[in-house]
């Protein structure tokens, strides 16, 4: 039968202590599940892929990346969402995937899907690890290496669009993630966050990071700019608002 990947996430090597190493990159041995040959593994099968960036934390980010994903399957779109959050994954949680297996191929990893009709996929680190409390303390080879299989052994088939869901801020996941798809149909970024003058400060060192990659910046979406009474309609702007097409927008 198709078996679950779980592994150990300790200083331990993964060699030792995991069921998949994101190092060698080779998949499990174990595999019964036949996936039909017009699927094509990695990426190449994928028209547009889009990055969601946030300059920081608890914007909305993975919500807005969620809701765009959901919306292009709503078009009848054939949407797939990659989380490369690895240390804070809550795509799966969102989504109400939460629990759900991540089974092998001979052609790689089968994502898992929302529906019945396969309208929309997911990949998580999140289905790897054997509980939601295990942490994942990793450096950046690690890090990198895992990346390097979401985008290279994922039987993703073939998809309208592949929605990146990514950490915080301009660190290793994100570098990792544009060198690997640059030049495989990387289309842009969108870039989250909110009216606080905090937020919009970070956010255009995110604008900044993505042309230094040379990433082009697709939008800015300015969440959580009101909170509509649902007696009256009226909107009241608790964190006040502007923010997301203020300064950021001054730079193009």
């Amino acid at each position: 039968p198709a078996s679950r990947n779980t592994f150990s996430l300790s200083h331990s090597p993964p060699a030792v202590h995991s069921a998949f190493d994101p190092f060698s990159r080779k998949l499990h041995p174990r595999s019964s599940l036949s996936v039909p040959e017009k699927m094509p593994g990695g990426v190449q099968g994928i028209k547009n892929i889009v990055l969601v960036l946030s300059g920081k934390g608890g914007v909305g980010k993975t919500t807005v990346a969620v809701q765009i994903a959901q919306s292009m399957a709503a078009q009848g779109k054939k949407v797939g969402m990659l989380d490369v959050d690895l240390c804070g994954p809550s795509v799966a949680k969102v989504l109400g995937l939460e629990g759900k297996e991540v089974m092998q191929s001979s052609e790689g990893w089968v994502p898992v899907y929302t529906d019945a009709e396969k309208s929309m996929c997911c990949m998580s680190i999140a289905f790897l690890l054997k509980s939601n409390e295990e942490a994942v303390v990793w450096r950046g080879p690690k890090k990198t290496a895992m990346i390097k299989q979401f985008v290279s052994d994922v039987v993703w088939g073939e998809l309208d669009m592949l929605i990146i869901d990514t950490p915080p801020g301009t660190s290793d996941e994100q570098i990792a993630t544009i060198e690997e798809l640059k030049g495989r149909g990387l289309k842009g970024a969108v870039i989250v966050t909110t009216p606080q003058q905090v937020s919009v400060v970070d956010v255009q060192k995110e604008i900044s990071f993505a042309r230094k990659m040379g990433v082009p910046v697709l939008g800015v979406v300015e969440n959580m700019s009101g909170f509509v009474c649902p007696c009256c309609d009226e909107v009241t702007d608790v964190f006040s608002r502007g923010g997301g097409g203020a300064r950021p927008g001054a730079r193009g």
